[in-house]
């Protein structure tokens, strides 16, 4: 039985992660760390954990963490805090998985423009195994550091990364139109996510600068380069312009009136004529041994049929009369874009099942 933590264990992904591994049959959770309400008992601010095995956990202080009697720590904390935590935890014993931004990129000059902070710990970064199993299964085993992806990225490149190395793809005209519920702006207090601002309403932010263009775009790139050993079966090197194919990116992302959630509508347009069934082999090679990515063939994704679930679902529409591909991804924010995920890198460096731990159906309705 491994023994794993969380920092930054009341944030609803702290949360998340909670729920998972105190169902996990292989793992026990050790200490839960929060800054904001340490020396309090979890029950007392999250009620559903009574009569769990959590029931008396009281959270406790950093300055009163052991990280060496954990095997595994989770790190659940805001970009640029992060990697200060992690810094101060590496080399004492324990894996790391990481949940914030900080770990990322091994390009630390991308991280420091789009994020405005200076990374400390680039020795890190250069280590850090990129936490999106579908892409990088065999690194993240081997990893101490795993960073894990952000929640509308793993829905954008499960949808694009089929398309990578498919000669008849357009790499410069990507267009990602995405949708997010409230969740995934986190716990802390903002007026413009009170009920009454996001009730009855959309709105797009951060158009063409939101920080999780660049990861986008980074990740896609190095993977055109072979960064990755990659389970991708579409992913052929050869079949790659040297220069000529660097995938260019416009993201946007919309929050909308939902607890949780993303739909990810991908555009991209095609320099040849396909087909249907064509596309749909592509998809299905690099997906078909994967179980929580489901490829559908004959309708499109809804958020409803994957909340509450690390499933993945992607499906398209081939557009002949314009050369356009329509790609649609959904996955819950909360859980394959973040908790969930974690818990499936987990599962890896462990070496247990994937699926340990996350075997449950969508939430629906």
């Amino acid at each position: 039985m491994k023994k794993v933590s969380i920092i930054g264990a009341t944030g609803y992904v702290g949360i998340e992660l909670m729920r998972l591994l105190h169902q996990h049959s292989e793992v026990k959770i050790k200490d839960l760390i929060s800054k904001s309400s340490a020396g309090q008992r979890l029950t007392d601010l999250y009620p559903q954990f009574r009569g769990s095995e959590l029931n008396n956990y009281q959270l406790k202080a950093m300055e009163d963490f052991q990280a060496e009697a954990s095997d595994l720590i989770f790190t659940a904390l805001p970009h640029g805090v992060s990697q200060n935590i992690v810094g101060e935890l590496s080399g004492k014993g324990a894996k790391i998985i990481d949940l914030s931004g900080d770990f990322r990129y091994h390009d630390l000059d991308i991280y420091e423009e789009w994020y405005g902070v200076k990374h400390k710990h680039p020795e890190l970064a250069a280590e850090a195994a990129y936490g999106l199993v579908e892409l990088n299964r065999e690194q993240i085993k081997k990893a101490d550091l795993v960073a894990n992806p952000g929640c509308y990225v793993t829905a954008s490149l499960l949808g694009i990364l089929p398309m990578l190395s498919f000669s008849k793809a357009d790499l410069s005209s990507i267009i990602i139109d995405a949708k997010s519920g409230v969740s995934g702006a986190g716990r802390s207090l903002k007026e413009n996510l009170l009920f009454t601002e996001t009730h009855n309403s959309m709105k797009a932010y951060s158009p063409a600068v939101h920080r999780h263009s660049s990861e986008i775009e980074y990740i896609a790139n190095q993977f055109l380069k072979g960064e990755y050993d990659s389970d991708l079966k579409t992913f052929n090197p050869a079949d790659i312009s040297t220069g000529a194919d660097r995938a260019q990116i416009l993201f946007t992302p919309h929050l909308v009136p939902i607890k949780r959630g993303i739909l990810a509508t991908i555009y991209l347009n095609l320099k040849e004529s396909s087909s249907e069934a064509e596309i749909l082999e592509l998809f299905q090679q690099a997906y078909n041994e994967e179980e929580f990515v489901q490829v559908l063939a004959d309708q499109l994704p809804e958020i409803k049929n994957v909340a509450g679930s690390n499933f993945a679902q992607i499906g398209f529409k081939y557009d002949q009369r314009t050369a356009r591909l329509i790609i649609v991804s959904v996955i819950d924010n909360m859980l394959k874009g973040a908790a969930g995920q974690a818990v499936q890198n987990m599962n890896l460096i462990f070496g247990y099942p994937e699926n340990t731990g996350l075997k449950a159906t969508a939430l629906f309705p």
